[in-house]
């Protein structure tokens, strides 16, 4: 009997050893939603740009050979027009759109023009702050015009913060002429 019951131990204690092994070889759950992840890519998602709404009709100004003309005599004749924005703001609002697709539609029947995008912000903030926030809101309407099928190196941007504004006074309607992407014609 002394040898059954140390078989019957035997048996138990192999029993006991081989039990963590069966468990480790269970199989394994399938992998849920949040572990399996789309590979990380560097690249941002674009944001679509919203279709441009339908240019204003064509005027005399648009239709005048502007090879007649100095470039200064160009900028004069308002050929291009100012994009405006919102206080602390760089993105475009649907005027500034509806402009700058006017300003595309010029642009594309001119294609020897080159302009200069300026940034402006008005006289609240500091330097270093309308500085980046002018550059952010000349590249936004140079991003604008290059989405509508102009050339980018057509445009060339700057800032100038606040340090040139149209209107001096200090007040919202004097501030909203500042908050600007002014285009210049630099050649033709």
């Amino acid at each position: 009997m002394k040898r059954r019951f140390s078989a019957l131990t035997i048996v138990a204690l192999l029993g006991l050893v081989a039990l963590p092994f069966a468990a480790a070889c269970k199989k394994k759950a399938p992998t849920t939603a949040p572990e399996a992840r789309p590979p990380v890519t560097s690249k941002p998602a674009e944001t679509p740009v919203a279709p441009p709404p339908k240019p204003a009709p064509s005027t005399d100004i648009e239709s005048q050979d502007i090879t007649n003309l100095d470039i200064e005599s160009l900028n004069k004749k308002g050929y291009l027009n100012d994009a405006f924005f919102d206080f602390d703001q760089s993105d475009l609002r649907e005027d500034a759109r509806s402009t700058l697709a006017t300003d595309a539609q010029w642009l594309k029947k001119h294609p020897s023009v080159q302009v200069l995008i300026e940034g402006h912000c008005d006289e609240r903030g500091t330097a270093a702050y309308n500085l980046a926030l002018g550059d952010r809101r000349a590249n936004a309407a140079k991003e604008y015009l290059v989405s509508l099928g102009i050339d980018a190196s057509r445009i060339k941007t700057i800032s100038y913060g606040k340090e040139r504004p149209f209107c001096t006074e200090s007040s919202e309607s004097c501030w909203q002429k500042n908050r600007r992407a002014h285009l210049v014609i630099t050649a033709k």
